[in-house]
Parts: structure tokens; sequence; C-alpha cells
């Protein structure tokens, strides 16, 4: 039997390659394969590639707060078929800092426990299909658009990456709260009534921790940009973006070249 422990961070994880999921399957492994191959594998990709990477992928499910799996000392590279999730970094004396949000569709690299340990958590109730690192990378070798279409999310995320060192490095509690809604708003953002809404997954405390701020300044944030009329907050989940302009002026985003 394997033993789920409920950690700090709100989510259940353990060591070990997988955790058995409370979460019933509402798509089958060729539903979600399918749903993998159409997003990430390129138009003409072989049969025999497809088949390969089939026998390597794996599937995991999850309920919110839950890991659907942990990694067995190697890396993993997850394909988020359904919901979302959340990279977690785990450092000495329980420390955690939220590393990442996933989301639909997004292709995520779990590293192995090395100078920190780390846990990809569902924020809803997801699915997942993932490989073995090593594996995937090899079978994607066989597909020059492959390549091509891991080095372009690559390169998307380490972008993300270097703004986020910008904001946590150089930006204001407020810098930081507008940057994180433009960036969700690239990622998740639908139109809806001359505004973009957001259905944010992740709870005030996830934002705080991946901004490095208390929930009480995130909360008090929303509402100076509320009342700035820059947005509206409908419950603790949706929120409607009205000038988004307004916003990346609150962001520090440079309008002219420096």
């Amino acid at each position: 039997m394997i033993q789920v422990n409920a950690q700090a961070d709100g989510c259940a994880h353990q060591t070990g390659i997988l955790i058995k999921s409370r979460a019933p399957a509402a798509m089958t492994f060729p539903d979600l394969f399918e749903r993998f191959s159409m997003t990430i594998l390129p138009l003409g990709t072989s049969d025999a590639t497809h088949l390969r990477f089939q026998a390597v992928a794996r599937y995991a499910s999850a309920r919110a707060g839950d890991a659907p799996f942990t990694g067995n000392g190697s890396d993993q590279i997850a394909f988020v078929a359904s919901g979302s999730t959340k990279l977690v970094a785990h450092a000495s004396g329980g420390r955690e800092q939220v590393v990442a949000f996933h989301f639909a569709g997004d292709l995520v690299s779990v590293p192995a426990r090395a100078a920190h340990a780390y846990t990809l958590c569902a924020l809803e109730d997801c699915e997942l299909i993932y490989f073995p690192a090593e594996e995937f990378y090899k079978l994607a070798r066989f597909e020059a658009g492959m390549v091509d279409e891991v080095l372009e999310r690559v390169m998307k995320a380490l972008a993300r990456c270097r703004e986020k060192t910008i904001t946590l490095g150089r930006k204001n509690a407020q810098e930081r709260l507008a940057n994180f809604l433009l960036t969700m708003d690239e990622r998740i953002g639908a139109d809806n009534d001359g505004g973009r809404l957001l259905d944010l997954p992740m709870s005030r405390r996830d934002v705080a921790d991946s901004l490095g701020l208390t929930i009480e300044t995130v909360s008090r944030q929303f509402g100076e940009l509320r009342d700035a009329g820059l947005l509206e907050t409908m419950g603790r989940s949706k929120v409607m973006l009205l000038d988004l302009q307004g916003l990346a002026a609150r962001a520090g985003h440079l309008f002219e070249p420096a």
C-alpha cells in the first residue's frame, strides 16, 4: 500500500513514482494520449513514432491538492491533458516555493531531487500523461518537427523565468501582482464584455507564494487595482481585467525601448 501524507503546501505527496489517485478517470488513456498527440506531436508524425511514445507514456490523475506523481529519482516530462497544476520546490527547514503554474495543453518538466525536491501538485482535478525525460527526448529526436515544438515551448518557459526573476528581484508588490495578472491573461485569459476574464484555479496563498508576498499584501493590492478601475473581482477565482494598458503601466512595463 502506498502511504500518502499531507504536506504543508497543501499537496499530498510521497517518495516514489506514482500516487494512486482518488480522482475518477474522466477520459480513457487512449483519449488522453490522443490529446497529447494532437497538441505536441507535429502533423505527419509516423505511426511508428506514435507507438514509441505511447509505449513509454504513463497516466496519472489527481484531485485538487494531491500530487499525481513525484518521480523516481529521474526527471519527468508531463503533459497536462486536463485541469491545472503548480510546481512546488522544497528546501530545508520545511521552506517551499511555488515555482510555476501549468494549464491544460502545457508540457511540464518535473526535475529529479537535487539541491531541492520538487512536487507537481494539482490545483484542480487534473489528468496527465507523463514520460521519463530521457526517453521523451530520445524519441523526440526521431522527428525534426518535434524538436522544434519542444524548443519553442522551452524558449517560452525561459522567457517567463526571466520575467519572474526581474519581478521578484526589482519590482514592488503592486508591480508583481499586475505583472502576474498580465501573464495569466496571455495564458488563460478570455474575451468577455469588453474586458478579459481570468478564471484563476490557484488560491490567493499560491499567488502570494509565487510572488514572494503575503496573502494580506496580495489582497490589499487586488483592492487597490480594483479601486483604480483596472479590474473587477468576482469571488475568489474570477478576475475581469478592464484596462490592460493601465495594468501594464502598473506592472512597470516599458512602452518604448530602453
